[in-house]
């Protein structure tokens, strides 16, 4: 390329082709960037034009990459990802713990932790601003690999390669049955005596769904998707949050399994909804602090995990995870 047509690049404008190319749709890469769908189109065009070359074709279908355009967005792609490893290891000379630090959280974690450690954090780390993203797992590891986030708190085990483990606590899982249950006035349970028809879940892509499948799995009863367990008797029975999941077993549609954490708020529904601890210790889940192994902050992400352990609520137990570190 010529040395003048350098000028007419932008970060900005290849990340923008970046976020397209990953999600082949406008209006959601133009969400993803924080920008209206116009403006992410006029600087792909733009792009295009310094470029000499269309990167996408569009269609009634959607977009997808050119022949030409997918050669380029694979260099673009790492373009992009060096700026922003640039970034990170001129902010690492600072200190992961001072400024911001763009941190992601599960949302079946996030609204029962967080506030609970916030001013431990404030204490401990006085100049760390946290700006907290939720979202599910998957796509808080997309956003790992993209840069957009530092570290995220998440259940593990983590099906990534490159990325750095800091186990923080044990969870348990309590079983909360409507009151008219026939199991509600037993202390406590053991996972066999559930029916797992009666199981309520989260939609599909949340960890703890998955979790609660394998935990209260029965041979050809309970399976990871709405085909497998849907019955000529049972119709299975989704919500898309922990809030809606305790209402609906207050309405006596079934059980679930709650997070130890997000059990606290069960007090709101005294009188509708039991809440009893499962005999197996093992019934529960593993959260940890992930980031990229390649990230040269990786210290400081440890003295934060290891602040996060020192103050990991009541409700949780030690780690039962043995901390990792992958290769890049």
């Amino acid at each position: 390329m010529a040395q003048h047509h350098l000028s007419g690049l932008s970060l900005r404008d290849l990340d923008y082709a970046v976020a397209l190319a990953e999600l082949r749709h406008f209006g959601r890469a133009a969400e993803r960037c924080g920008v209206s769908q116009p403006a992410l189109s006029e600087q792909i065009r733009k792009l295009e034009a310094v470029l000499g070359t269309p990167l996408f074709e569009r269609g009634r279908g959607g977009v997808s990459p050119t022949p030409r355009g997918q050669l380029l967005l694979r260099q673009i792609t790492v373009v992009v990802r060096e700026a922003r490893g640039l970034l990170a290891m001129a902010r690492s000379q600072v200190g992961a713990l001072e400024g911001g630090l763009d941190l992601g959280v599960i949302p079946t974690l996030g609204p029962y932790y967080v506030p609970l450690v916030l001013r431990d954090l404030r204490q401990e780390f006085p100049r760390l601003v946290l700006r907290l993203q939720e979202n599910r797992t998957t796509l808080l590891l997309d956003a790992l690999s993209r840069f957009s986030l530092d570290a995220a708190l998440i259940a593990l085990p983590v099906d990534r390669d490159g990325l750095s483990v800091s186990p923080i606590f044990f969870e348990p899982f309590r079983v909360l049955l409507p009151a008219g249950h026939a199991l509600a006035e037993v202390s406590s349970l053991d996972v066999a005596t559930l029916d797992a028809d009666d199981l309520l879940l989260l939609e599909e892509g949340h960890c703890l769904r998955d979790q609660a499948v394998s935990l209260c799995r029965r041979p050809k009863q309970v399976a990871t998707d709405r085909s497998a367990l849907s019955s000529p008797i049972t119709e299975p029975r989704f919500a898309t949050s922990l809030e809606m999941l305790r209402h609906m077993v207050a309405a006596g549609e079934g059980f679930s399994l709650m997070p130890a954490l997000a059990t606290r708020e069960v007090s709101e529904l005294s009188g509708l909804v039991r809440l009893r601890p499962l005999t197996d210790p093992a019934a529960g889940r593993t959260i940890g602090l992930v980031w990229r192994a390649s990230d040269p902050r990786t210290p400081d992400f440890e003295r934060l995990a290891e602040a996060l352990r020192s103050t990991a609520p009541d409700d949780t137990e030690p780690a039962r995870w043995q901390a990792e570190t992958a290769q890049p």
